[in-house]
């Protein structure tokens, strides 16, 4: 594909903001808090309606109250169309019955009812910076938008990271929508938040909308190339053969190095009897959530990603007759 190539992608109406998809990642939280309060205030004052529908959500509402990842079980492990569409018992957990509340609010899921665009706001206690989490390393709309926050944004560290979930279905809130993302910032403690970081999302939310109400009145955005992160496998801690307890920590030398090469050999974890572990791979990659607490639960220590340089499109929104013969294109199809 060449880079001057112009993209013609469909106006972005609807774009959902969600907070408290995990109930401690208190930065969302407030944030959305804070959006609802500033809509309330452009309500009261009857200014003209705003040219792209912004949804703010609390996602979790039980989990916020009690400043809890989760109350039963991930809210962000529930948006499956399995888990979204399956049987249900009065001894179904909270998070799925909050999952298909959620799905009807948002989508449903893989609907042309769905809203265009998630952004779904998460911390984590790993060095990261401000991270795009995303499905797709081919999905222009995100990759334009990061790319915007890059260059709007240029002293806060950023990546996208690619989950390559092409051999089974995404399972989190950002699917929902016809595009859709979690943005992931850090490092901050669970249960806290820290102004550095929550200003950081607030100004990553505002360019995101902004660039938005920029797409669809038909600014066309130039074609480059972005890197992007994608995830190869987690690795867990070392553990006790017959307990399962974890018998080390990561090493002094990785922690808080996210994103910096590890190349076979390197220090990986540190015994609690004081000895090495060394990594094993045999190839560098980069590590990211390196300690996340939360994933303690989950028995990953890291992830490690390959790094790929991936070019992306000048793209602009789709004019309204090109919209048009768009849609009768697909009704001949149809017919035929």
């Amino acid at each position: 594909m060449e880079v001057d190539e112009v993209v013609c992608l469909p106006r972005l109406s609807r774009v959902a903001v969600c907070g408290g998809t995990h109930g401690n990642e208190l930065s969302g939280v407030y944030l959305v808090r804070e959006l609802l309060k500033e809509e309330k205030k452009v309500k009261e004052k009857e200014d003209e309606e705003e040219p792209v529908a912004v949804l703010m959500v609390l996602s979790n509402p039980r989990a916020m109250q009690q400043c809890r990842r989760y109350v039963d079980t991930d809210l962000n492990r529930c948006f499956t169309h399995a888990t979204l569409n399956g049987p249900m018992s009065d001894t179904v957990p909270y998070e799925m019955i909050r999952a298909r509340e959620l799905n009807a609010m948002l989508g449903p899921k893989g609907s042309p009812e769905a809203v265009d665009l998630v952004c779904d706001l998460h911390n984590t206690t790993a060095n990261m910076g401000l991270c795009f989490i995303a499905y797709s390393d081919c999905d222009w709309i995100c990759l334009h938008i990061f790319r915007h926050l890059q260059r709007q944004m240029p002293d806060i560290p950023m990546r996208y990271i690619h989950f390559d979930v092409s051999s089974k279905e995404s399972y989190s809130l950002d699917s929902v929508g016809k595009h859709g993302f979690a943005m992931e910032i850090g490092p901050q403690p669970h249960g806290v938040v820290r102004s550095n970081i929550y200003t950081a999302m607030k100004v990553g939310v505002q360019h995101m909308l902004d660039w938005v109400r920029f797409f669809n009145s038909g600014t066309i955005f130039e074609g480059g190339f972005v890197d992007v992160f994608t995830m190869v496998k987690h690795i867990d801690y070392p553990r006790d053969s017959e307990t399962h307890n974890i018998t080390a920590a990561i090493h002094p030398q990785l922690q808080d190095r996210d994103f910096c090469l590890l190349h076979p050999g390197d220090a990986l974890f540190q015994t609690f009897s004081g000895e090495t572990v060394r990594y094993k791979g045999s190839e560098p990659l980069y590590p990211f959530f390196i300690n996340e607490c939360a994933y303690y639960e989950k028995g990953i220590a890291l992830s490690l990603a390959r790094k790929k340089h991936v070019m992306i499109p000048s793209i602009r929104v789709r004019t309204g007759q090109e919209q048009e013969a768009n849609e009768q294109g697909f009704a001949s199809e149809e017919e035929e």
